[in-house]
């Protein structure tokens, strides 16, 4: 089994045998035990890390003291950790599981860097791929579910992926390595083990490698996930635009795409959008502008020829004022700057994001609020009044963006800047200006 190993840990370039000091996860268990044991003979740089969970009361402590003299037998490093993992899962909302898991990882890559050790190893093997790939067909999974466990994440390896259940037993009786057995394995109680006493021993019974068939199974998806993740890279290029304001997505591009659906969700799982939903906006396509979908985190709107994803705001935009005398103004995210000048020699300035005002035509303070329903300004250049609603549909301003749009007020309740637009008329610079104030978004 050395060899195996040896030849797995290369041809997957896990690590460097001769030179990398290896930080071997070891829970007491048989798995562990041998991923131990292994690498101390294959000669590498090994240090002990035993995560204590505090959920098996003596049980746990007798695990904990097990491997404290197994690393003291090899004359390894040693590193323990005890947890209060309920008390963390109830603190997050998360089962005992996922704590734990969430746990020792994080304390793992805090030891690997405190140490300067090149990686996290665990005692993972070909039996514990097959079921963590059908474990994720049963739930529903994409490509990356499908490809199981793999040999390398980020800084945490798997040197025995290759490794089959009946060898690690051979390699067990030969070397009459001791173990602890944690009885929580045996129950049914988890997914996992019902899926393993249950489930596993009639699928081998159709075909008697299935482990092996399995491991060569998400050796092919993995080959397939690669290409599919050059084509959605490419895709991300040509059809994703980022601004300060939100995300865009050009439809023309994802139309145009082979199996739109599945790109489509892949480019939107950053913004946590579920299949289901994706399904339903790309469905939306050939239908008119504003149809919005929601996932936890962000709001997305069908635009006319685009996609347009802004985070979820969960609270309404607040009033501010901005006094006579005042600089800066920070509200809900949005900063202004307020500057006065000597209109003999100012330019206005052509940016969009600094508006240029009759500082004597303005009352204070002024207000900066979100524009409702029933506003109406005069826009710069225009003749007459004109609903601001209106004039956002003008600007062709995505439903989800006009969320965000803000009105600067005089105290009389006159708009004087429709934030980042136009400047009221009412307000413009003219021959006749002394002084401007100008308020830039920042």
């Amino acid at each position: 089994m050395l060899d195996q190993v040896r030849a797995f840990i290369q041809e997957n370039q896990l690590f460097d045998l001769e030179n990398d000091p290896v930080l071997v996860a070891v829970s007491g268990g048989l798995d562990s035990v041998i991923l131990l044991d292994a690498l101390h003979r294959l000669g590498a740089q090994v240090a002990v890390a035993h995560a204590h969970f505090g959920l098996r009361g003596d049980e746990a402590d007798a695990d904990e003291q097990f491997v404290r003299q197994l690393a003291k037998r090899y004359g390894l490093p040693y590193f323990a950790e005890f947890f209060q993992t309920k008390t963390f899962a109830e603190k997050e909302g998360i089962s005992t599981q996922m704590a734990a898991r969430l746990l020792r990882y994080e304390w793992f890559e805090r030891v690997r860097q405190e140490q300067g050790l090149a990686v996290i190893a665990t005692g993972h093997h070909q039996r514990d791929a097959a079921e963590t790939m059908l474990l994720n067909l049963t739930h529903g999974t994409g490509l990356a579910g499908l490809h199981g466990i793999r040999a390398r994440n980020g800084y945490v390896v798997r040197p025995l992926l290759g490794v089959g259940k009946d060898e690690l037993h051979d390699y067990m009786a030969e070397r009459r390595l001791t173990w602890r057995e944690d009885d929580s394995n045996d129950s049914s109680l988890y997914q996992r083990n019902l899926l393993r006493h249950e489930v596993l021993p009639v699928l081998r019974e159709i075909n008697p490698n299935l482990d092996n068939t399995l491991q060569t199974t998400a050796e092919r998806v993995s080959g397939a996930e690669e290409i599919v993740r050059q084509y959605i890279e490419q895709t991300r290029q040509q059809a994703r635009r980022d601004a300060p304001e939100a995300v865009y997505l050009s439809i023309a591009t994802l139309q145009a795409t082979t199996a739109t659906v599945l790109v489509l969700h892949e480019l939107l799982r950053p913004f946590h959008f579920s299949y289901a939903v994706v399904r339903d906006i790309a469905a939306s396509f050939k239908s008119t502008a504003g149809r919005q979908f929601d996932s936890p985190t962000h709001r997305l709107v069908k635009d006319r020829d685009q996609l347009v994803i802004t985070p979820r705001r969960l609270t309404q935009f607040g009033t501010f004022q901005l006094a006579e005398n005042q600089t800066d103004l920070l509200a809900d995210g949005l900063r202004l700057r307020a500057e006065t000048h000597a209109a003999a020699g100012f330019e206005v300035p052509r940016s969009r994001s600094t508006a240029a005002l009759d500082a004597d035509k303005l009352k204070f303070p002024l207000t900066l609020r979100r524009w409702q329903e029933g506003d109406w300004f005069m826009p710069l250049g225009l003749k007459g009044k004109k609903k601001l609603s209106d004039f956002l549909i003008d600007q062709k301003v995505p439903l989800n963006l006009k969320d965000d749009v803000r009105v600067l007020t005089s105290a009389d309740g006159k708009i004087c800047w429709v934030v980042g637009f136009r400047v009221d008329e009412r307000f413009k610079v003219s021959e006749e200006t002394a002084q401007v104030l100008t308020v830039q978004r920042l």
